[in-house]
């Protein structure tokens, strides 16, 4: 399979391309085209020309096209699963999950793109406004650039994509090196449901390449990222007076109180730390337990995260799978051997086949080691205790970053304290930090990120405000 860049609602031929192959086992997928800076200033041609379509197109028009895509990706899922699975190693069954999110979460941009809406304003409530009527109305920005990682090749496409579209902006979007097709795939979707030629892109080429100049082009008026803090840095020293939405990752904590019915809560809490291979921004990282409870909640974390099963991403009952490179496996060991190192126990897992690294827990890390202040994002836990509730947070706000925590606990005062002090982007009370639905405000602080994902909250920073007033005498 040969795949070419699109631009202009054409596939567009270029002069190199580099081999994808399966992260599980090696086997080539495609060859895909590398996009030279020509190719994406040609890309950001077509998607200046396609701004004005789009900002003149009513509101319902871009809503039925938003609509008619989660219908033909409703009607192609299993294709569409089949094909995340392939090129990120993600286990089928959390394929599916990510494809039935995705249908959701445009679902979600046809809705919000009915209801951008502006105010009146009573200009007389100071004086000198009287005799003047004004209200505000919502633009579209322009050309949005989006930039999109491998863990949730479809999805993350939607949640910058779907409100792009809503609000009547064209997008040049640049997806993870690895899992491309899918949002080739995507496109294909917007053509057929009626988008207009220019309106979506897709260049896949190196950073240096693709996204530099989509962080640098003055015709780009916003940047959305979803990546590395590193880059992300990058972005926001480049991108001058662009609107830029960044969300950098995390090692997101979870609070587990006396009292908390382990059994009930466990599976739940495994899934949160080791679904997609732990490559997911708000897995679950660090874990903070009360020692009243520890004892008991290791011996069931444990035997919990036995039970998962290893192996070929496209078995139907396969848990963890290949994480997305050789080079994330060799990094998340050497993180474990340090911690280990430094005084950390090695109660699970730590060892590897090819890509697949099982899923690990260490207890007692140092809060200096890398496995607790950098994002491990591997199928890596470790467990932690706790006397006083307040020395638990204290704990996770010490973390450089802050997307999502979470906390279980049947004391109502130390929730609503969690809620207050802890410095993270969302606060799961009762539940896991991993938990997301894709309509609510998600984001973080510190170097989390800035600004919010979630639809609604996206169109508002993918629109700009203008106000209107008539002086009626």
């Amino acid at each position: 399979m040969k795949q070419m860049l699109w631009i202009n609602g054409e596939k567009i031929e270029t002069e190199r391309y580099r081999p994808l192959t399966n992260p599980f086992n090696g086997e080539k997928i495609a060859d895909v085209a590398e996009a030279s800076q020509s190719d994406v200033v040609r890309a950001i041609d077509a998607a200046a020309g396609a701004a004005r379509v789009m900002a003149s197109m009513d509101a319902h028009k871009r809503a039925d096209i938003l609509r008619k895509v989660a219908e033909l990706i409703q009607e192609e899922r299993e294709e569409c699963a089949r094909l995340i699975a392939e090129e990120s190693s993600k286990p089928l069954k959390a394929a599916r999950a990510e494809v039935d999110r995705t249908i959701m979460t445009y679902t979600f941009a046809s809705e919000e793109a009915r209801r951008i809406q502006g105010e009146t304003i009573p200009m007389d409530a100071a004086p000198g406004g009287e005799g003047r009527v004004a209200y505000t109305v919502k633009e579209p920005l322009g050309v949005i650039s989006a930039i999109t990682p491998f863990n949730f090749p479809m999805n993350l496409v939607a949640h910058k994509v779907g409100p792009a579209i809503a609000a009547g902006n064209s997008v040049v979007l640049k997806p993870a090196s690895q899992t491309p097709l899918s949002a080739y795939k995507i496109a294909e979707y917007f053509q057929k449901a009626g988008l207009p030629a220019g309106a979506l892109n897709v260049v896949t080429g190196s950073g240096k390449n693709v996204g530099d100049v989509l962080t640098s082009d003055d015709r780009i008026k916003k940047v959305t990222f979803t990546g590395s803090p590193a880059v992300g840095k990058h972005i926001r020293e480049n991108a001058g007076l662009k609107r830029v939405t960044l969300e950098l990752g995390s090692n997101s904590a979870l609070i587990v109180d006396e009292g908390t019915d382990l059994q009930k809560v466990m599976p739940r809490i495994v899934t949160g730390a080791f679904s997609n291979q732990g490559q997911v921004c708000i897995s679950i990282q660090r874990i903070f337990v009360h020692e009243a409870v520890a004892e008991e909640f290791t011996a069931l974390f444990i035997e919990e995260a036995g039970k998962l099963k290893v192996g070929n991403p496209l078995d139907e009952d396969t848990d963890v799978a290949a994480m997305i490179s050789a080079g994330d496996v060799e990094r998340a060991k050497s993180w474990i051997q340090e911690a280990v190192g430094n005084g950390a126990e090695l109660v699970l897992g730590g060892e590897s086949d090819q890509q697949v690294l099982k899923p690990t827990v260490l207890l007692n890390a140092h809060p200096s080691d890398k496995i607790s202040c950098e994002e491990v994002f591997a199928p890596v836990v470790h467990i932690n205790t706790f006397s006083k509730f307040e020395d638990a947070i204290t704990r996770v706000n010490e973390s450089q970053f802050g997307l999502q925590a979470g906390v279980y606990t049947n004391d109502l005062q130390k929730a609503f304290k969690a809620a207050r002090d802890l410095h993270v982007g969302g606060v799961m009370i009762n539940e896991i930090p991993t938990f997301r639905v894709d309509h609510m405000p998600y984001g973080g602080v510190k170097m989390s990120g800035t600004g919010r994902e979630g639809i609604k909250y996206a169109v508002e920073e993918m629109t700009e405000l203008k106000l209107v007033s008539f002086k009626l005498d």
